[in-house]
């Protein structure tokens, strides 16, 4: 695991590094489906015998640390590229995902199971950040004219790793088994880190200065795509961390197959992103995507059989499918100066994203339950207490839940607005100075 050399990228193994990038990025969606998919075990193991009306918040503020994790090393790992080495810390998110998931399976009910539990899904979400902050800038550095696409390519195996782990989760097997699985992965591109060599970055090839790097984050044009990073991780991430819990009784399935579902359409079409962005430029390709996913998460909302739901998925998959790839893609075409660091503030930013919004939507679920159950006269610990031996009760507390779902996906689907109407706006901006440009660095070939 070398540090950076000045070597030419060109005499890099290209072929090994994307399939180590790929089983990387494999890995932390594995991590992220299954974490999804067991979110009702573990609310219900953990919260709702001691807490049952903050249960759903209670338990989305744990899966929620794990996007703290990754804000944070994302951040900080993505300048350590330069100095650190991007395979030593590859090789600390391997680490860190055996740590986290090892925390999680033996956390104890009681009293402290919450502070273990955020710990430990902490931990895993530090090792995607690491993922993130190493893989993102060698795929810009060793496909230079080609980011978008390779980009793209590159992160059709998040949704690769989601349908695993989705298909996993949905199995029915234990949930420690199911995050133990996900050692499989992690050990596998820890292994491959034995004897490869990695290329300096980009920035770091063309002689950029460190002073330069920062100076970039200052551009206006980047403190917008910052807070757009924000927006866009919100549409595509909350709800997908989210779906499980709050849909399944409403589209009548496990909820987490949608998301495999999606998942299985976004692995195909981000093999499709090259052309559609030199059609549209990228920007233009995040405005339909935008647009697509707010009326995708309002049809989600209101989805109340397989039908409705798979339509509603499918809508909101193609709207997210681009986002997160071309969002890092336009980062490095037109900020290039800022190398690892940008990409990786633009990592930060998505992620801190969820950190608020997923226990958002798990406060508003709780909140709405609350007040559902209110408006029938009811106490709803008392109602969910009966509910477990009287079926009418059952299917009370059924209708409530499904209300509540409800409104927490419609709260979710007010944030694409805002996209639509400001990627309009710099599209437009775009066409009127002769379209869309990337900056290319001198060193590029």
């Amino acid at each position: 695991m070398n540090a950076p050399t000045s070597d030419n990228h060109a005499s890099y193994d290209k072929t090994k590094l994307f399939l180590l990038s790929v089983i990387a990025l494999v890995t932390a969606g594995m991590a992220f489906s299954i974490r999804g998919g067991i979110t009702s075990d573990l609310q219900k193991v953990f919260f709702e015998s001691s807490d049952p009306t903050h249960a759903a918040a209670r338990v989305t503020a744990v899966t929620g640390a794990a996007f703290l994790g990754f804000a944070i090393s994302v951040l900080v790992g993505s300048p350590l590229c330069d100095y650190l080495g991007m395979g030593r810390l590859l090789g600390l998110a391997a680490a860190l995902f055996a740590a986290g998931i090892g925390g999680t399976i033996v956390t104890p009910v009681g009293e402290g199971a919450q502070n273990m539990l955020w710990m430990s899904m902490f931990g895993m979400g530090l090792a995607h950040g690491l993922v993130e902050a190493v893989i993102n800038p060698l795929i810009a550095t060793l496909y230079p004219k080609d980011k978008t696409h390779k980009l793209n390519v590159l992160h059709s195996w998040w949704p690769g790793g989601i349908i695993i782990g989705g298909l996993i989760s949905a199995s029915g097997i234990a949930w420690k088994v199911q995050l133990i699985i996900v050692l499989i992965p992690a050990i596998a591109f820890g292994a491959m880190l034995l004897g490869a060599k990695f290329p300096p970055t980009e920035r770091v090839a063309a002689g950029v200065s460190s002073g330069e790097m920062f100076k970039e984050a200052l551009r206006p044009l980047f403190i917008v795509f910052f807070l757009l990073m924000f927006l866009t991780a919100s549409t595509e991430l909350a709800p997908g961390q989210w779906v499980d819990a709050a849909l399944t009784r409403t589209v009548h399935f496990r909820g987490i197959l949608l998301l495999v579902y999606v998942s299985g359409l976004m692995f195909v079409m981000r093999y499709f992103a090259g052309p559609l962005a030199h059609k549209l430029s990228p920007v233009g390709l995040l405005w339909f995507s935008s647009l697509l996913a707010g009326i995708g998460l309002f049809l989600l909302a209101t989805a109340n059989s397989p039908i409705t739901g798979l339509l509603a998925a499918t809508v909101w998959g193609v709207g997210v499918c681009y986002m997160w790839p071309t969002m890092l893609a336009v980062t490095s075409e037109r900020f290039p100066k800022g190398g690892a660091f940008l990409m990786g503030v633009m990592g930060s930013a998505g992620n801190l994203a969820i950190f608020f919004v997923l226990p958002k939507l798990g406060q508003i679920f709780d909140e709405a339950k609350l007040a559902a159950a209110k408006l029938q006269n009811l106490d709803f610990s008392a109602l969910q207490d009966a509910a477990k031996t009287d079926t009418g009760k059952a299917d009370t507390l059924n209708t409530i839940l499904s209300s509540a779902s409800e409104t927490s996906f419609k709260a979710v689907a007010m944030i694409p607005i805002v996209l639509v109407i400001v990627f309009a706006l710099i599209w437009f901006y775009d066409k009127s100075k002769g379209g869309y440009k990337a900056e290319r660095l001198d060193s590029s070939d």
